[in-house]
């Protein structure tokens, strides 16, 4: 196994503890680590309501167009776990620092891109950048705030920021192309990232640094293995299931995933180590994400496409459609700390994903004749409330019981499961997306305009698209009663600890 061995610093690089931290330095570390969750998860959604203005501006093919999108999220989550390892090896704030400089310098590239091949090395890169700096957060964040209502407050405030700032990009996305041009949804990036690179040094606490080996087989199997199972989804979607391409990217992704799970079985210090697995509700936890996620992006993608195509909105408009989700979303902050001692994790996650999938369930009925209210905005109020209860006692299961020493590439897995459910689910839901589409193209409108059975295909292939968001929140619902229920979920002392 390829990996580059590192000497064990002294254990006097680790500077602060939890219970060192002021009021003041507390609320400017939570700051930071929002702002760098807040820049990375929005960076993910900011682009779509940009997409058909990027089209023209560098000519994409429409095939081609949707790898503007995954070049960021597959070397994001792909490469997730080797960030997380860098993190436990060379200090998380040092791994952080490196992390959102790749993300700040890779954004200005973006956003002077001139060809198709410019903007997708510059959005993969973000995403490694991206890779770098998010494990470090949340574990930054569970080594800066002590276990009880501190840390609950925080890890809300976290979950909120992971929850909601997808659709808080669509707007910002929307504003931008409307008001000055798609290449500011990058750009901004770039101030953002110089203060937070500032910062960083000076307020976030060091942890120790572990001596460690880089599975550089791991991330590259993993990646690569991800990065194809996706790739194989969109060709389908496009050449059907038997075609050659297709069959043989599934292929391939079978043999290279099986070859990350080998090598982590082997490795003597995986990415991934296999006991986080262990533990039947973590495990649960990670995949009630993954699920969760698909549902939720995929749903963003498809109800922009309504709102522009359908019901004639500007791009601007299609992300202001979203706020009514997004304010609600944000509101949970406050609540779900207050709710969380009197109903315990478990009763929250099934309340909120129960709500959020009535919402999606809702949803799914949009025809060419629905309007945005109630028949879209009502729905996202119930998702929002719902995917807000839900996040903060999710996120928590996820680093719940884990070592010191596992509490990187712990954090590293809640933040993979996310990249990974938004690319798994749009990939698949757009095979529906299409099928459903050329179903509908087959029954054409009895005297109906070409203008009329184009928004009538497309509202019934975004329909059937969303019933397969609702279906992913069902199933979220099934994996956490059979794998979350059993108590409620705690992150241990341990994990607050440093060393």
């Amino acid at each position: 196994m390829t990996s580059t061995t590192l000497r064990r610093a002294p254990a006097a690089r680790f500077l602060r503890r939890a219970s060192d931290a002021t009021p003041s330095s507390s609320a400017l570390i939570l700051a930071i680590i929002l702002a760098c969750q807040l820049m990375i998860v929005v960076d993910a959604s900011v682009i779509i309501t940009a997409l058909p203005k990027i089209h023209d501006a560098l000519h994409f093919s429409s095939t081609s167009l949707s790898w503007v999108q995954n070049a960021y999220t597959l070397t994001f989550g792909g490469l997730l776990l080797l960030g997380a390892r860098a993190g436990d090896i060379l200090g998380r704030r040092r791994t952080f620092v490196v992390g959102i400089g790749l993300f700040t310098v890779a954004s200005l590239a973006g956003g002077l891109a001139q060809s198709e091949a410019w903007l997708l090395v510059a959005r993969a890169v973000q995403g490694i950048g991206a890779a770098i700096a998010a494990p470090s957060t949340l574990a930054l964040l569970m080594t800066s705030f002590a276990e009880g209502q501190e840390r609950t407050r925080a890890v809300a405030f976290y979950s909120a920021v992971g929850g909601g700032a997808g659709s808080l990009g669509l707007v910002l996305g929307g504003m931008l192309t409307d008001w000055v041009s798609w290449r500011w949804g990058l750009f901004i990036n770039v101030p953002i990232g110089l203060v937070l690179m500032w910062l960083a040094p000076r307020v976030l606490p060091e942890t120790e640094r572990h001596a460690g080996r880089f599975d550089l087989t791991g991330a590259v199997t993993s990646t690569l293995g991800m990065t194809a199972l996706v790739y194989g989804f969109v060709r389908a979607a496009s050449d059907g299931w038997s075609e050659r391409g297709t069959v043989a990217s599934f292929g391939a992704s079978a043999v290279l995933l099986g070859a990350f799970v080998l090598t982590e079985l082997r490795a003597e210090q995986p990415i991934t180590p296999l006991r986080l697995f262990a533990s039947r509700r973590r495990s649960g936890a990670y995949l009630a994400r993954v699920l969760m996620v698909s549902g939720m992006f995929a749903m963003f993608f498809f109800v922009t496409q309504f709102l522009q195509g359908v019901r004639g909105f500007s791009a601007l408009e299609a992300g202001l459609a979203f706020l009514p989700m997004t304010a609600v979303m944000f509101s949970m902050v406050r609540v779900v700390p207050r709710l969380t001692p009197r109903f315990g994790d478990a009763r929250l996650l099934v309340g909120g994903v129960s709500l959020a999938l009535a919402g999606m369930a809702w949803l799914s009925r949009i025809s060419d004749g629905t309007q945005y209210f109630p028949g879209i905005a009502l729905p996202m109020v119930l998702l929002g409330v719902g995917i807000g209860l839900a996040f903060t006692p999710l996120t928590s299961a996820g680093i719940a019981g884990v070592a010191p020493r596992d509490a990187g590439a712990a954090s590293g897995l809640v933040n993979v499961a996310h990249q990974l459910g938004g690319s798994l689910g749009l990939g698949i839901l757009v095979t529906v997306f299409a099928s459903a589409g050329r179903a509908a193209a087959d029954h054409p409108l009895a005297g109906a305009s070409h203008q009329a059975e184009a928004r009538y295909e497309l509202a019934h292939a975004v329909g059937s698209a969303i019933t397969g968001s609702a279906v992913f929140l069902a199933l979220t619902l099934a994996v956490i009663l059979l794998a979350l229920r059993t108590r409620p979920v705690r992150a241990p002392a341990a994990v607050g600890a440093t060393g």
